[in-house]
């Protein structure tokens, strides 16, 4: 019988798989994943001369005026289609006044000579395309339209030529994005819900009013949501029907530009919420059966219906759907300047079924047949574009099945994103609120879920977002304060409840941007500990605005709880920023003390302690602490300009015992108060 000769098995070629050998197994996909990129950029290549060349469909399509032609130009892809004829105030709606003709590869087009519009279309003049199927005709707005306008009346959309006499005039050319965010410091905000008053805020009153806010808070980053046309005001933006138009109930193009100029100019960075994960189904307002074909943008039947939101998916397999959507990426970082996004529903993207219903538990959810590998391309695509266009772009992924890879950069493996959104924590601290009460809360449970992430992938870390604040849910401090939040909010009131929630608030917000990753976001308002939850004007509601609002005035006054809360998260945020502390290494754990709640742990050389005890101070409490030294307090929860009781000498320097030439290691000995929190820094560092 012949002797086997036994073969090692390959080394891994792949440096994200030399990171995780978990991943060896999957090498081949990852391999297959990073051939057919580099296949279809070679294609792209071939055929347009670049990524960044073929990401123009928005130059070449819609309407346009061309000096050198003489007048108006208006593209559409609709190969489905029958006729299609541009229709509008200018010619009085006349669908037979101007039609297009077919061109190549289902596009069609339509020139509209000066002699004869100049004067009819306008800046400001109203239009549609009526486009004519095998099934019946509609008019319908331009897939690529730069600005959709409601009627009053009608409520009818239209789109709405837009090419004002003096173009906005950017001042922000000094800005850099990397200078400005060495960690990113996320403000998640809303334009039109900004406003204290019951309607729809602006994006000039968010530049004059929110902008300083933001920028005394600390906050390096804006992380804007629903600017993307979205027919419902109630979706928060995420059922977006027009992706090349700002949404118009906020302001103007121009207005939005103002915005991001301002922020800018104020040292901070703007990121976009973008929406590439799905669309709204309405016909009127939408993209949906464009062309009368049912899968022109979006799959054809059940595929092209998302299960959960009632929303149509995009075909990203198919060619000019890929470059509509990377298209959308170039228009809105070079028309508008946003320095990065924040890619909605990437779970959804990444599998074919969309992470409903599904446990994460092993590798092969990630690399098996549910896993939808156009949309994969797409994404690998899209995060190539932005750093090739913007090397400084920040792009962060919302994905709740923690892909290996997703924000490691692709030539490792990886899909290109620099963070993702640390989802698991938010929704451990609802959990906890819900269902324990907090002097059983498990403190093992608690650094596990707060320090759990793939080692080498950027986190952005967060307590709560809007998606914890949404109707039928509440924010944190309404979870806390329960009905104390309507009757015992005046500063001195020294009811024992409102005093938990105080306390546990800030110990919160503290423990997730210490140990939760290597970027933090806060979502508008919850920093002074916004009251109640969210919710948009809808026929359930009566149409109110009373939770679709930010009552600043609360986190302003000195007679309210709320101020402590503000105080305190930006004393939190200084500390962050003036110690670098998310750039530092991942937090490491110095001593768990379950019995008297107590949870100590180092980060960029500060020493965080953590009392969850209700009841128990404990003087001389021994702290081991990484080195031998002088160490001072640089932040207490407890101080009285944070609601706290002011139990603990802020001048006290505190001398470790131990360490030197003993074999017992350096330690502090510290009066921890109960539910308070303490930062310390070594003397002179």
């Amino acid at each position: 019988m012949a002797k086997k000769t036994l073969t090692a098995p390959a080394a891994p070629r792949l440096a994200l798989v030399q990171h995780d050998a978990w991943l060896q197994p999957y090498e081949p996909v990852l391999l297959r994943r990073q051939q057919r990129l580099r296949e279809r950029l070679a294609e792209i290549t071939r055929y347009h001369g670049s990524l960044t060349a073929y990401a123009t469909a928005h130059q070449q399509l819609g309407l346009h005026h061309s000096a050198g032609r003489g007048g108006f130009v208006y593209r559409e892809w609709a190969p489905g289609a029958t006729s299609l004829a541009l229709v509008g105030d200018f010619n009085q709606w006349d669908n037979l006044a101007n039609p297009l003709q077919k061109l190549e590869y289902g596009v069609w087009e339509v020139f509209l000579p000066d002699a004869e519009y100049a004067g009819r279309l306008t800046h400001g003049s109203r239009y549609k395309v009526h486009v004519v199927t095998p099934t019946g005709a509609k008019d319908r707005l331009p897939a690529m339209l730069r600005r959709a306008v409601q009627d009053e009346d009608s409520k009818d959309f239209a789109a709405q030529y837009w090419q004002p006499d003096t173009p906005f005039a950017w001042t922000d050319q000094e800005f850099r994005t990397s200078q400005a965010v060495p960690e990113p410091l996320i403000y998640e905000a809303h334009v039109g819900m900004a406003t204290e008053e019951g309607r729809v805020g602006s994006y000039r009153e968010f530049a004059d009013n929110i902008l300083p806010r933001i920028q005394a808070d600390g906050y390096n980053c804006v992380q804007l949501m629903a600017v993307m046309e979205h027919p419902y005001y109630g979706s928060f933006g995420y059922h977006v029907a027009n992706f090349f138009a700002a949404s118009s109930r906020f302001g103007t193009p121009e207005d939005l530009k103002y915005l991001i100029n301002e922020a800018h100019g104020r040292g901070i960075a703007v990121l976009l919420d973008v929406v590439h994960s799905h669309a709204v189904k309405n016909e009127a307002e939408g993209l949906a059966d464009f062309d009368g074909s049912g899968n022109l943008y979006f799959h054809k039947g059940g595929r092209g219906q998302h299960p959960g939101w009632d929303s149509k998916l995009f075909d990203y397999g198919r060619p000019e759907v890929q470059q509509f959507l990377l298209s959308n990426v170039r228009y809105w970082l070079e028309e508008f300047h946003f320095d990065g996004f924040r890619f909605d529903g990437v779970t959804s993207m990444l599998y074919h079924h969309h992470g409903e219903g599904v446990a994460f538990v092993g590798y092969d959810n990630y690399f098996g047949p549910g896993a939808d590998e156009d949309a994969i391309l797409y994404l690998q695509l899209a995060t190539t574009l932005a750093h090739e266009l913007r090397p400084e772009c920040l792009l962060i992924a919302e994905d709740m099945s923690g892909l290996p890879g997703l924000c490691r950069p692709i030539a490792e493996g990886g899909v290109g994103f620099d963070y993702r959104l640390a989802m698991g924590i938010p929704d451990h601290w609802i959990k906890l609120l819900k269902h324990t009460p907090d002097e059983h809360w498990p403190l093992g449970d608690l650094w596990h879920t707060l320090t759990n992430r793939r080692a080498g992938e950027k986190t952005v870390a967060y307590a709560e977002s809007h998606d914890q604040a949404l109707v039928g849910d509440k924010t944190l401090s309404h979870w806390l304060f329960d009905s104390a939040i309507y009757h015992h909010m005046q500063a001195g009131d020294p009811d024992p409840g409102a005093a938990r929630a105080l306390a546990l608030h800030k110990l919160i917000r503290l423990i997730t941007l210490a140990t939760g990753g290597e970027a933090y976001l806060n979502f508008i308002g919850n920093e002074f500990g916004h009251p109640e939850w969210v919710d948009f004007p809808r026929a359930g509601n009566d149409w109110s605005y009373h939770y679709a609002r930010r009552q600043w005035s609360l986190g302003d006054n000195p007679d309210l709880k709320f101020h402590f809360l503000g105080n305190f998260d930006k004393a939190m945020i200084g500390l962050a920023r003036e110690q670098h502390l998310l750039a530092a290494p991942a937090a490491r754990l110095l001593n768990h003390d379950e019995g008297n709640r107590v949870l100590t742990f180092e980060r960029g050389g500060l020493v965080f302690v953590f009392n969850f005890s209700p009841e128990r101070s404990l003087p001389d409490y021994g702290i081991p602490v990484p080195k031998a030294g002088r160490y001072q307090l640089l932040l207490n929860s407890d101080d009285a300009a944070f609601g706290g009781f002011n139990r603990i000498d802020p001048a006290v320097i505190y001398d470790t015992l131990g360490g030197g030439g003993t074999l017992e290691a350096p330690r502090l000995s510290l009066y921890v108060t109960n539910r308070t929190a303490l930062v310390l820094g070594a003397v002179g560092e």
